[in-house]
């Protein structure tokens, strides 16, 4: 077998996550060949809540992507309030940063739009077979690579063919597209389910007319995987009139992160949600995607360009080194405190109790409130503020109810 093709990296998938990948390894090294592999046309649908937080776009510029962000912002009105509720409880506030609610359609074809300007390739190909050397990897026979990114989503055929198992616990979603209801316009608005936990409704306008509705929940060995039918009755009970006049229903699977997190060493980077990167709590994956593409372009881009992949920590000489080392050791550098509390966050909302002092915790004061919205959103991480706002809320809770309840 002799390979056709030749490339310093080649990314499968041109999501958010392969698309940042793209302009990492370009920013790194110009004249890098970058070859964007996606089995479908561009623009296309993907199933998503469609919020972009604002820490997507601060990666988004350090790639160089400003035009698109400025676009964006220009096109899209943000959204400041946020709606968080339980059961009667509920906290509306203002978000500290706004956020944006763009369909996956517009706003992947934009990405991958910047990522051609800035000098790869797209083309149209099914990935089907990933073999991986010590120096190089090939891709379907015909396309020899440096280094390949895979960026193929939830269901990752790179990862199916490096052998590698499921990345963790599964969550389930439903999206549809609906007419705002007056009382949610200008609002991210979810409601938490109280009957199958983990679960939440959303409805998030779009600032068009539509909002972006849906219902998720984490698969357990405990309850039957929700049907189509059940996810639209769920959404319904907790949030009323929000199918009504709805269209475009797509349920998708995601794989969702964990307190620990290891990538393995060779010349297959897996990034987003192939990675196994989507936040517990709030099921957002696109910053993940595109910070980890963005770290995983920029390994690839320093090897393209014969640099030094990685600086040693203790001396700050530069050391060559196995780029999914390399890639790993950045990506917990990142997350690491995040991922962790984020893992702990999640057990602990399971409980009722904890959820409920959560929410007035945040209610009572808007920067725990910030905190908990950069935790499920962003990079953020359980603050002591954080803690201590619960703490005092369940205790408070506690004397309320003039009854003990554990935690």
């Amino acid at each position: 077998m002799t390979s056709s093709e030749t490339w310093d990296l080649v990314v499968v998938g041109a999501g958010p996550a392969g698309a940042a990948a793209a302009l990492g390894a370009l920013q790194e090294h110009p004249e890098a060949r970058v070859l964007l592999l996606d089995r479908a046309e561009f623009p296309r649908d993907k199933v998503c809540g469609d919020g972009i937080a604002p820490h997507v776009l601060d990666v988004l510029a350090s790639l160089g992507a400003s035009d698109l962000v400025e676009s964006l912002l220009r096109h899209h009105r943000p959204i400041t309030t946020l709606e968080l509720s339980l059961g009667q409880q509920s906290v509306v506030r203002p978000m500290q940063r706004p956020a944006l609610v763009v369909p996956r359609a517009e706003f992947d074809a934009g990405l991958v739009e910047a990522a051609v300007r800035a000098g790869s390739v797209l083309r149209r190909h099914r990935v089907r077979e990933v073999r991986a050397g010590q120096d190089h990897v090939v891709v379907d026979d015909t396309i020899r690579a440096s280094v390949v990114v895979a960026a193929d989503g939830a269901r990752s055929q790179v990862r199916r063919a490096l052998g590698m198992g499921p990345a963790g616990p599964v969550a389930l979603g439903l999206r549809g597209y609906a007419p705002t209801r007056d009382s949610r316009a200008g609002r991210q608005v979810i409601r938490f389910g109280q009957d199958r936990r983990p679960s939440y409704a959303w409805a998030f306008d779009r600032g068009d007319g539509w909002s972006n509705v849906g219902y998720g929940e984490v698969l357990s060995s405990d309850l039957s995987a929700p049907s189509h039918r059940l996810m639209v009755e769920r959404l319904e009970v907790l949030l009323p009139g929000s199918s009504e006049g709805a269209h475009s229903w797509r349920g998708h699977h995601l794989p969702l992160s964990g307190a620990r997190w290891v990538h393995p060493p060779g010349r297959v980077l897996l990034v987003g949600d192939a990675a196994g990167l989507v936040n517990p709590l709030t099921g957002e994956g696109i910053y993940y995607a595109v910070a980890t593409g963005a770290i995983a372009g920029r390994v690839a881009g320093r090897m393209a360009g014969r640099l030094p992949a990685d600086p040693a920590p203790s001396t700050g000489v530069p050391t060559a080194a196995d780029p999914g080392a390399v890639y790993g050791r950045q990506v917990r550098r990142l997350l690491r405190l995040n991922l962790l509390s984020t893992a702990v966050a999640s057990r602990l909302v399971v409980r009722p109790l904890v959820l409920s002092a959560g929410l007035r915790a945040a209610d009572s004061d808007q920067r725990v409130f910030d905190d908990l919205v950069e935790l499920g959103l962003g990079p953020g991480r359980l603050t002591g503020r954080a803690v201590a706002g619960l703490v005092r809320a369940a205790a408070s809770g506690r004397r309320g109810t003039g009854t003990p309840q554990d935690l």
